[in-house]
């Protein structure tokens, strides 16, 4: 029996649907909003989706956009308003909706719509994943902004911190609907120009530099040469320092040119309380694509990722979080990731050394020097918690931010670029 889904606020459309879906043999659930519809969602796997357009919290085409940039819509998804109009259907199936229906809905129109979409075949690939489902994350959505400015003034970006899964997270976020796409590391031959030609107004894709071999980066400095030409956006990746490419026998001009523009993938520094979302949707994404098994995260397990002393060093990033819960999941015993997993995956030993806090000695020093010498030591651990966030250090420490600057500067503590902002 196939499950239906029923997203809409107005309580007496929701039960009349139901009604009628019902006395046709359908499974229906409802939802009153896309919060409701959300969670269904994530449950049930419904077979298909009566979706309203227009809703209190999220309107229905922003959810739709939610589910197609996650990789979730492996449903159809029948798009209803009351107000509809040319311009939002085609917005509409341009995100993956099968149909649209406009109220009120003859009742003929609508079960012949929802037959056709359970009908139609399963789609072979599921959409990628891209930023925009981490789009309630605010440090996300500024990463998102700076990525995104800077591709529209650039043909090449370089993303630093971040290789393969992540990376390509990224560079589908640039990737326009049904525009090319060309992995530049699956490219074993040389490449030529009737090659690039043909995915003009795509993407180039090179998930992480130190893999690509000489062959591969003749073919990129190939391609860097002729992307405003054919009209291509590169986004290629690394982790590795570009210094230590160059030591590898990297061509000195190409790692120049490339490192001209660049985006470094955020820290999880101070943005602790939304590691357990970006988290659970990683998972699911996971999941729905066949990569891992079916798995869920344990609220402990949730709870451990929001506190562990890791996730606040300013070493620790978006791409490692994207392995962790990659290979906890692959890793784990049971259909539930436990806290213990977690702490296995991040021993707290290693953790807690980093944290020690050496005040046995400032006891051998005098008053004054002992004090500078502690002080040092808050301040430097305080700005490492909030990721170098000043404003947040000043609610923490209770100074005010001129006061504060006129200490750290007094105790020779160096701040990085966004503490400098």
């Amino acid at each position: 029996m196939a499950i239906i889904l029923v997203v809409d606020d107005e309580v007496g459309i929701r039960e009349l649907l139901s009604e009628i879906l019902i006395d046709e043999g359908y499974d229906v659930r409802l939802a009153e909003n896309a919060t409701a519809a959300r969670k269904v969602r994530n449950e049930l796997r419904p077979d298909l989706v009566l979706l309203d357009i227009w809703m209190p919290d999220t309107d229905g085409i922003t959810l739709l956009k939610e589910w197609h940039s996650a990789g979730h819509l492996n449903m159809p998804v029948v798009m209803m308003s009351g107000h509809g109009t040319i311009d939002t259907a085609v917005e509409a199936t341009r995100f993956g909706a099968f149909d649209f229906l406009e109220k009120p809905i003859a009742l003929q129109k609508l079960l012949s719509t929802v037959q056709k979409a359970l009908k139609q075949d399963k789609p072979a690939a599921r959409p990628a994943l891209t930023l925009e489902a981490f789009n309630r994350s605010s440090f996300v959505r500024e990463f998102k902004r700076r990525l995104e400015q800077t591709a529209a003034k650039s043909r090449h970006v370089l993303l630093k911190g971040a290789a393969g899964g992540m990376a390509e997270i990224c560079a589908r976020t640039l990737q326009l609907p049904r525009a090319p796409w060309l992995d530049l590391s699956s490219v074993s031959s040389a490449l030529t120009q009737d090659m690039l030609e043909k995915i003009s107004g795509g993407i180039l894709f090179v998930p992480d530099l130190a893999a690509l071999g000489k062959m591969q980066q003749m073919n990129l400095t190939f391609a860097v040469d002729r992307l405003e030409k054919l009209n291509l956006q590169l986004l290629a990746a690394t982790a590795t320092p570009l210094a230590a490419l160059a030591e590898s026998g990297w061509d000195n001009k190409l790692l120049t040119r490339l490192g001209e523009i660049w985006v470094a993938m955020p820290t999880l520094a101070g943005h602790a309380d939304e590691l357990p979302e970006i988290a659970g949707l990683l998972l699911s994404n996971f999941i729905e694509r066949g990569e891992v098994p079916q798995r869920r995260l344990a609220t402990g397990a949730l709870n451990a990722l929001r506190t562990h002393p890791w996730s606040q060093m300013p070493e620790a990033t978006w791409s490692d979080l994207y392995a962790l819960v990659r290979n906890l999941a692959l890793t784990s015993l049971d259909e539930e990731i436990s806290a213990d997993d977690v702490l296995r995956m991040l021993p707290q030993e290693s953790s807690e050394r980093r944290e020690q806090v050496p005040l046995l000695p400032l006891f051998d020093q005098p008053l004054r020097e002992a004090r500078d010498a502690f002080e040092k030591l808050y301040f430097e651990h305080h700005l490492r918690l909030e990721g170098g966030n000043m404003t947040k250090l000043a609610e923490r420490s209770g100074l005010e931010r001129t006061h504060l600057y006129r200490k750290l500067k007094q105790l020779d503590i160096k701040l990085g670029r966004r503490g400098e902002e």
